[in-house]
């Protein structure tokens, strides 16, 4: 496969920079990134000592070489003067016109969603559930942004037929945890800060690619841009 091969993420526009890049040899990253390494095995730097970006984590970097990583999602923020604007931009539509049945008046907008590439990974490794490498399946790996403006409950819910996980690229926010479908149930924060993410998936994994999650939701403590990572089943995608 050819080195560094790089695909510009369909979402990228004047706020923020998205790129999908493969087979990484000695990527050079100038600005100011949110790296994101969404492969099972880690990616390194070229620093001394040695440093590198864990399995499903990510961190910010700049003026730095990566040194090898199977693949890496780099999102940069190139602009945030009235950095809400990003909802105006091509395909960015409000979730309760996307979607039947969700409420209109919840302010939480999405941006288009795209195929940044194809990853094999055990799953059950990935969610804890082993703590031995086993058989690798495929997965396609399907991504986008959201926004909300602060203190936005994004609702609760627990139905999901891939896995996923998310990043914080502006603002700060969190991801919660509910016995029921219930904010007075809620049992478990997830704080999280730019460049922060949830690199252990909240899902059960069971037989026939299904996936059992807690009820769960995104909250904005501040107006916040986040991305979901989706994992989908290549039988499924």
């Amino acid at each position: 496969m050819e080195v560094n091969k790089t695909k510009r993420l369909n979402f990228s526009g004047a706020y923020i920079d998205a790129k999908y890049v493969e087979n990484v040899e000695n990527y050079r990253i100038k600005n100011r990134t949110i790296v994101i390494n969404p492969q099972a095995s880690d990616a390194h730097l070229s620093e001394a000592p040695a440093s590198i970006i864990p399995a499903f984590a990510s961190t910010i970097l700049k003026d730095t070489i990566i040194q090898k990583a199977k693949s890496l999602l780099l999102l940069e923020v190139v602009e945030t003067n009235n950095i809400g604007k990003i909802i105006f931009e091509q395909n960015w539509d409000l979730l309760g016109n996307l979607i039947d049945n969700f409420p209109k008046d919840v302010p939480l907008w999405r941006s288009p969603q795209d195929d940044a590439g194809i990853v094999k990974l055990d799953p059950y490794l990935m969610t804890r559930q082993s703590s031995t490498p086993n058989q690798k399946e495929k997965f396609t790996v399907k991504v986008n942004l959201w926004f909300a403006p602060s203190h936005t409950d994004c609702a609760i819910h627990n139905q999901h037929d891939f896995i996923e996980i998310h990043t914080q690229i502006f603002g700060a926010g969190r991801m919660q945890k509910f016995k029921t479908e219930d904010f007075a149930t809620l049992y478990e924060d997830q704080l999280m800060n730019e460049g922060y993410t949830t690199f252990v998936p909240f899902c059960q994994v069971e037989e026939n690619n299904k996936y059992i999650y807690p009820w769960h939701q995104y909250y904005s403590d501040t107006d916040c841009i986040w991305l979901a990572i989706e994992y989908h089943p290549q039988d499924k995608a």
